[in-house]
Formats: C-alpha cells, sequence, structure tokens
C-alpha cells in the first residue's frame, strides 16, 4: 500500500522532491524487515497476553519419559505464537510490495490458506481438554488432504503464471548451466510434493525454543536473494540481469517476492524476541504450516527446488530422521534407530541442553545457506 501510495503521488515524490527509492526493489526488502520486525515487536506482548487469557498453552507429550521430563517445565506455555509471525508478514506484504504481481498475490494465498489450517489445528488440539472433545487436533489424512489441495491450487496458477516464460517450464540443478525439460504433470507433482513437505519440516523442527524461527530466518535471507537475482537488472540502466549473469533461469517479476521473504525475516527476528530460550510463547501450526510451505513455494518460483535441498539442509535432516526413524521401527518391530525423533530431541537426551542444541543447528542453517549461495556462483 505504500508502494501503491507512492506511486500514485510520483509526480510529487519522484519529480519534485526527487525521492525515487520506493521503486527499489533492495529497498523495499531492507524496509520490510524492519517493517515486519517492529511489527512482531509490538504485537507479541498483546498475542501471548490473549493467548494467555484463552489459556492456550501447551502440553507437551512425547510419549517418551525422559523428554517428559526433560521439557516438562514447558506446561502452559502458551503456543499458537505463530500469529505474530503471519500477521507481521501479511501486514508488511501488504505495505510495501505491488499487490498487482502475480507471485506476490499467491504468497499472500498461500500464507493465509496454511496459517488458516495450522490454526484449526492447533485450536483443536490446545482446547480438547477445555472443551471436552475426544478429538485431538486435525486428523493426519484430514491435514494431508488441505495440505495437497493448496498445493494444487497455487501449482496450477503458478503454472499459467510460467506460460511464456521459459526457464519457468525447465528443471534446474544445481552446477549445472542449463535447464531440463519438465512435463506438465512433472511440474505439477514437483510443486505438490515440495509445498506439502516442506510444511512439514518446518512443522516438525518447530519442537525447541526458537529452533524453527532461526532456521527459517536463515532460508529466508537466501531466498530474498534468489528472488532478487532471478529478474531484477545488475544496475539501473543495464539491461543484463543478475539471472544471466548467473546463468540462473530466468523469472521476470520474481525480484517482487524478494519483499514477502524479507517480512519473513523481520518477522521470524520478532518473533525470537519472545521465543528465544525461555520461551514466552511457541510458534504452533499456524506458524509453522505457512513458514514452511513459503519455503517450497520460494524454491518454485525461482526454480531452486534442488538447492531447496542444501539450503534447508536442517529442515530436511528433521523430516529425514522422522521417516527412518518410523521406517526402523515398523522393519525391526520395535527398534528405535535414534533416541527420539525428529533429531533434536535425539541430540537433547544424549545430553546436549536445548540452547546448545538450537544454537548449533541455527550454525548448521547458516553453513548450508552458505553452500548454497556459493554454488551459484559455480554452474
Amino acid at each position: 500500500m505504500i508502494y501503491h501510495l507512492l506511486w500514485y503521488l510520483r509526480d510529487v515524490f519522484t519529480h519534485r522532491v526527487g525521492f525515487y527509492a520506493y521503486q527499489d526493489v533492495m529497498f523495499r526488502s531492507v524496509a520490510a524487515v524492519l517493517t515486519s520486525f517492529l511489527i512482531a515487536l509490538l504485537l507479541g506482548p498483546a498475542i501471548i497476553r490473549f493467548l494467555v487469557r484463552k489459556k492456550i498453552g501447551d502440553r507437551p507429550m512425547f510419549h517418551h519419559a525422559a523428554l517428559d521430563e526433560l521439557t516438562k517445565a514447558k506446561a502452559n506455555t502458551p503456543t499458537m505464537g505463530g500469529l505474530i509471525i503471519i500477521l507481521s508478514v501479511l501486514a508488511t506484504t501488504l505495505l510495501w510490495a505491488k499487490l498487482n504481481n502475480p507471485f506476490v498475490q499467491k504468497a499472500i494465498i498461500l500464507t493465509v490458506w496454511f496459517s488458516a489450517l495450522g490454526g484449526v489445528d492447533d485450536w483443536l488440539k490446545l482446547t480438547s481438554d477445555i472443551h471436552h472433545r475426544s478429538r485431538n487436533g486435525l486428523k493426519p489424512w484430514e491435514k494431508l488432504l488441505f495440505q495437497i489441495g493448496g498445493a494444487v491450487l497455487i501449482a496450477s496458477f503458478l503454472y499459467t503464471d510460467f506460460a511464456n516464460i521459459t526457464d519457468g517450464k525447465l528443471f534446474w540443478l544445481p552446477f549445472y548451466k542449463h535447464g531440463l525439460p519438465l512435463a506438465n504433470w512433472m511440474f505439477v507433482l514437483i510443486a505438490i510434493f515440495y509445498i506439502s513437505a516442506t510444511s512439514n519440516a518446518v512443522n516438525l523442527t518447530d519442537g525447541m525454543d526458537g529452533l524453527a524461527a532461526g532456521c527459517v530466518g536463515m532460508v529466508s535471507f537466501v531466498l530474498v536473494l534468489l528472488c532478487y537475482v532471478a529478474s531484477e537488472t545488475m544496475t539501473r540502466t543495464s539491461p543484463v540481469t543478475w539471472a544471466s549473469y548467473l546463468l540462473l533461469p530466468a523469472i521476470p517479476q520474481a525480484g517482487e517476492l524478494s519483499i514477502f521473504y524479507s517480512a519473513i525475516l523481520g518477522a521470524v527476528l520478532g518473533f525470537l524476541w519472545y521465543n528465544c530460550h525461555p520461551a514466552q510463547t511457541f510458534m504452533g501450526d499456524v506458524g509453522s504450516l505457512p513458514l514452511g510451505a513459503a519455503m517450497g513455494y520460494g524454491a518454485l518460483v525461482t526454480r531452486n527446488e534442488i538447492l531447496l535441498l542444501i539450503i534447508g539442509g536442517v529442515f530436511v535432516f528433521e523430516l529425514v530422521s522422522v521417516v527412518l526413524q518410523v521406517g526402523y521401527f515398523r522393519y525391526t518391530g520395535g527398534k528405535r534407530l535414534f533416541r527420539c525423533a525428529p533429531i533434536h530431541h535425539h541430540f537433547h537426551l544424549i545430553g546436549w541442553s536445548e540452547p546448545q542444541v538450537v544454537v548449533r543447528f541455527w550454525l548448521l542453517a547458516a553453513v548450508f545457506a552458505a553452500i548454497a549461495l556459493a554454488t551459484l556462483k559455480i554452474r
């Protein structure tokens, strides 16, 4: 809205005052980080008080005696704190992004869809005892059904956007300078898989104070850069884009998504103010599901699905650890590969303190982000 207001008044701001920085994507991205951070800081106390009044507190049960003992101090800490992030992201995106941009529009729809899904799941789980419900949240198949439904909707519209974008219809690999042909049905299948998988991966990682938020911040920073280089020119007067220079897929208008991912970065930083150890609130599904879906969406738009496996290496390990644990448990008839999954709980149980696990996983997330960025120049 701020962008559109300044554009409407461009005769005054640009021609008379000489202020034209608002037209630059990177300027608005920096503004989005600061705006979202400030909104999250201001919203945090009010939302936490609301959740406490409603007694929407966490009651962590891992069906593991040692882990339940380690986390008993978290009882009654308000969850659904992801509302702080989502409201900050949406408000900031509406303020600074071009709202007529098709990629931004889908980002907003995706955020609302998955936050609504996560909010319903959280509410059912966290109020089941209060309202004497027998139901403990959405059933796994119900949640997956709505995740896939949202992914199908986004994938279908996204493929339409790529109708006249050659690089958008190709499959791109790190270290390789040419895109590979991709069938229509394969594009949609990949999109459904990625959005569903990434939303679940962040959801699984959200198990310790600050863990998911910090790692999402690292991934968001990389996605800001990827969206920017996908469509923006190297200089204001040069027709050469960063994508052509780095031999990356060129996706016109994708740069505007930098504002959206900058908003996520600022929001999770603001949320960490209240979510750092010992946490005043937890993210909950209302925050983790849309943030995860947004990570997958960014990779799809910039055509960096495989690179996302590196960028979000921590989330990949968390998801794979659960798959391996479940598979091994069933194959061996009850034996466990890890002491507990997701894997951050395994390290907690072998003696690492919670802050140690979180900071070390943050460091790994930073390393993965650096490796991913390094690949951009190696083609």
